[in-house]
């Protein structure tokens, strides 16, 4: 979906593919036909955006092949898609039955995270529609927190500034495209204060994905975040519009239980406590619960699990769909618009607490597409015009 915004710039509105676990070309065009289709007809929609993820080895079987980017383009165009974003941060895997720690190999000190980024943005440049004004690459903020030091980021970025060489290619040939770091709980860059200390200065094309769970997570006010990331000179590349669950008591029993619900093995659900201002954290649910040293539950908790926008977790918990908005309004305000990729990142619908799981790909559809029709709501809320 598109949408003008009153300052003219064109605003795009999709949802990640990241939540099927196609790993090979046939299965994402299967995803496209059905789901992305299926939404797109939900919404009664004539154009639906979709920031694809490719996983690595299929990435370079389309950056290798023209051919195979324009069946895939083709299918998009069939079942009346775009794509002007992809989603490059889980490099292949993401629906093993553990992920945890391993979606943030390799990290950005690896020449393979260079090679899947490349190829990501040259496949994006071949998809991405004629009139679109740009594209957008979200990738790992760096690396996760341990091992790291000065080596390790000098050869981060050097590979960034390999990037951004690409990157200036794919702009002279009039296919421009962005890649924005993702700040993430746990990482090297966890928050915008930490983008605004080690990013600064980075090479053109490149900047941040804000991920508005992971700011949620971290406590974060959006007005601070945002003006501290434009201060650092970085341009918010892309929006993920996500939403965390919240404890605001979790030192209450039934909070506790409620929260139990949320535990799972595939993915990390880090979680943060907030202290006289502070914040404090675990990087998984269960250290929080009840781990070795677990939070003391004297402050209000968030966790890193993305929660459908639109049904937020049910009392004594909640979402934080309200942070959601509230980021939203600084981003799209009546300021100017921030960013113009907006896409709906809820990838955690197949381990959500089993009540509340969708049932089957019709229930799936359903539930994508209600998250999209709320983000649009907020869209046109704040001025924004359906193109």
């Amino acid at each position: 979906m598109r949408f003008r915004h009153p300052d003219g710039t064109v605003v795009h509105l999709a949802y990640c593919t990241n939540v099927h676990p196609a790993e090979d070309l046939d299965g994402v065009l299967r995803q496209i036909r059905v789901f992305g289709g299926g939404v797109r007809a939900a919404l009664g929609a004539d154009l639906l955006g979709l920031g694809l993820w490719l996983p690595a080895p299929l990435a370079r079987e389309l950056a290798a092949d023209p051919a195979l980017t324009e069946r895939l383009r083709k299918g998009l165009e069939a079942a009346g898609l775009e794509t002007v974003t992809l989603n490059a941060f889980p490099y292949t895997g993401f629906h093993a039955p553990v992920v945890k720690h391993a979606v943030y190999s390799p990290d950005w000190t690896e020449r393979a995270r260079l090679d899947y980024t490349v190829d990501c943005a040259r496949v994006l440049a071949r998809l991405m529609p004629d009139d679109a004004a740009r594209g957008s690459v979200s990738t790992l903020p760096l690396a996760w927190r341990e091992p790291w030091g000065p080596e390790r980021l000098t050869a981060a970025r050097d590979h960034l500034t390999e990037l951004s060489a690409v990157l200036d290619e794919l702009a002279d040939a009039g296919r421009p495209v962005r890649v924005g770091l993702e700040p993430e709980p746990g990482c090297v860059v966890e928050t915008t204060r930490d983008a605004a200390r080690l990013l600064t200065g980075l090479p053109p094309h490149l900047g941040v994905c804000l991920d508005t769970c992971h700011l949620a997570v971290g406590f974060e006010e959006p007005r601070t975040a945002l003006n501290r990331l434009a201060d650092a000179g970085l341009p918010v590349v892309k929006t993920q519009a996500s939403a965390a669950v919240e404890a605001p008591d979790p030192s209450d029993p039934a909070t506790r239980t409620a929260l139990s619900a949320f535990r799972e093995d595939r993915f990390l659900h880090q979680t943060r406590e907030l202290l006289g201002g502070r914040t404090r954290g675990r990087d998984d649910l269960p250290e929080a619960l009840d781990g070795p040293r677990p939070l003391q539950g004297r402050g209000p908790w968030r966790t890193h699990f993305h929660a459908p926008l639109h049904s937020p977790a049910a009392a004594p918990l909640r979402g934080t769909a309200d942070h959601l908005t509230e980021t939203l309004a600084h981003l799209l305000g009546p300021g100017g618009a921030r960013t113009d990729h907006v896409e709906v990142e809820t990838y955690t619908w197949s381990v959500l607490p089993e009540a509340l799981r969708p049932i089957g790909e019709d229930g799936l559809i359903a539930g994508i597409a209600a998250e999209l029709a709320w983000a649009r709501d907020r869209l046109t809320d704040l001025g924004l015009t359906p193109l």
